[in-house]
This record gives C-alpha cells, structure tokens and sequence, in this order.
C-alpha cells in the first residue's frame, strides 16, 4: 500500500520500532535542520500509512538534549503528517498517577534550556499560541483508545520537561511537587511546540516508571526501573495506537491545521526567499 502517512508515531525510550507496521518503506530525509534522530519507517497499520521515528535512535544513542527535535518535525512534516502521538516515558510526582499508569498530559511547564526551539528566525518572526499545548481532540482520542485496552490511564495533568540526562535531586523533584505538577519527562519540550508550529495535532501518552525522588517509601528512580516498566506496557502501547489509527477521522476539526494563520508578524515583502524557500512546507499557504 502506498500513500502518504497521515499519523506519526514518535518513540521514546525503550521503543525503538513500532510492531505491526505492514509494506515498509525506509526515508532516510535531510532537512534545512540537519538529519532526524533515525531514518522515518512508514507502514500500514489498521489500513492506514503510518510514519514511524525513534526519537533518540535505533539503539538509544542521542541523549534528550540532543535530538534534533526540529528536524524530527519537519521531516514528518515533509511526509505528510497531521497528527503526532509521543509515546514517552515519564515519572509520577503524584500519589495516584502509579508505576505502570498511563497519562495523556493537558499542560507542559518548560524547564529545559538551550534547545533550538522554534523553526523561525533568519528574517521570519512568527508568535504561536500554545495556551493548550496539546491538541484537545487527539488527545481524548488516544485517551479513548489507551481506554480501550483496559490499562489503567489518567487524563489530565501538567507535564514537568527537565533537561537531563540526569535525573532529579529530591529537592527539586519536591518543588515541582509544590508547583502542581502531574508527571516528569525530558523531551516533549520543545516537541510539542513545533509540532503546533508545524500546525499539526499532537498528543502524549506517557507512561509512567517510577515517582521520580520525592516518594520516601519507594525506590528513587532508575534506568532499570524505566526499561522494565516500559517493556510491561509495549503491548499496551502498540494496542493502543493500531486502535487509535482505526478510528481516526480523516478530518481535522481542531485549531491545529490553522495555528500559523494569525501568527506570523513579518511583513511578507522583507521576509528573505532563502528563508520562504527553507521552510516553505510550513509557511507556503500563508507566504508566497
């Protein structure tokens, strides 16, 4: 089957390939950002092209604050996609939100630094609005579908993104606590808000390893702790996203598909054609 891929799945740590995925096809893209973490897999999933990236590459070599989260998005962007499902680890730094849980997140708070977070500049301001940085509609969809396989998933919720490698210190994981977050993770930041830019619809499921530093009474987190509990739910996940695919609407009737329309400032004629040239699949229906 040959077509474009409409819906991208993005895996994080412990998920490197997407089982399932039927008449594959290997991009190995280049983008005005460099190269994506891995080449994009695009395959057939409950009857529908589906673009498939491992975030920090086959083999986890490309530590959270290095991926080249730019041109992981543009290139999906090149292929055609609309709609972006994160699959990410994440630690609980609530009570309720347990090992082996599954949230879909509602907010990010920011904390990392030094990201390339944006595709604008070389002549082209652009404001985009992410009040609600995930996409309302997919995200109750994927909360539908990770529903549906019977694990236990929680909708709702802020995401602390934290730069890494490293793990927390419990003084910081307490004050995130303070701070009303839900979960802890180090790469939806600056995913997310590309991916708007982008004007594509993006959703997290996040699963959840461990409760970060700040629970006395259990084991501070670990690498062993996040691979294992992420291998429990690998099935969970691949269930969860060939039942989303299936359900899926051709249609989009969020904001998303519109996110640049009111948000680049420049005026058109000093905007530099290299610039309109670079990044023309983003900004061609708006800037010619």
């Amino acid at each position: 089957m040959s077509g474009k891929p409409k819906v991208a799945i993005i895996g994080g740590s412990g998920l490197y390939a997407m089982a399932g995925l039927q008449d594959l096809e290997e991009h190995d893209l280049a983008t005005p950002f460099g190269k994506p973490s891995d080449p994009l897999v695009v395959g057939t999933l409950s009857g529908q092209r589906v673009a498939f990236l491992a975030r920090h590459g086959r083999g986890h070599r490309i530590m959270p604050g290095e991926v080249n989260y730019r041109a992981n998005i543009f290139a999906l962007k090149v292929l055609g996609v609309e709609r972006v499902v994160s699959i990410s680890a994440c630690g609980s730094l609530r009570e309720d939100y347990a090992p082996g849980d599954i949230v879909i997140p509602d907010q990010i708070f920011d904390h990392t630094h030094g990201r390339e977070a944006t595709f604008f500049g070389q002549g082209l301001v652009a404001h985009i609005g992410v009040a609600e940085p995930f996409c309302r509609e997919l995200s109750a969809q994927l909360y539908d579908a990770v529903s549906s396989t019977g694990a236990s998933v929680h909708r709702g919720g802020s995401l602390m993104v934290v730069q890494g490698p490293r793990f927390s210190t419990q003084a910081e994981s307490n004050v995130y606590r303070q701070l009303g977050m839900s979960i802890i993770g180090m790469t939806t930041s600056p995913e997310a808000f590309l991916a708007r830019e982008a004007e594509m619809c993006y959703a997290v499921m996040a699963h959840v390893t461990d409760y970060d530093v700040w629970h006395v009474e259990e084991a501070p987190v670990s690498v062993e702790m996040v691979i294992r509990i992420l291998n429990q739910n690998t099935t969970i996940a691949q269930e969860a996203v060939s039942r989303l695919v299936a359900s899926l609407s051709p249609d989009r009737t969020c904001s998303c598909p519109d996110a640049l329309k009111d948000a680049i400032i420049t005026a058109r004629e000093v905007i530099p054609e290299g610039t309109k040239r670079g990044l023309a699949p983003l900004i061609s229906r708006y800037v010619s």
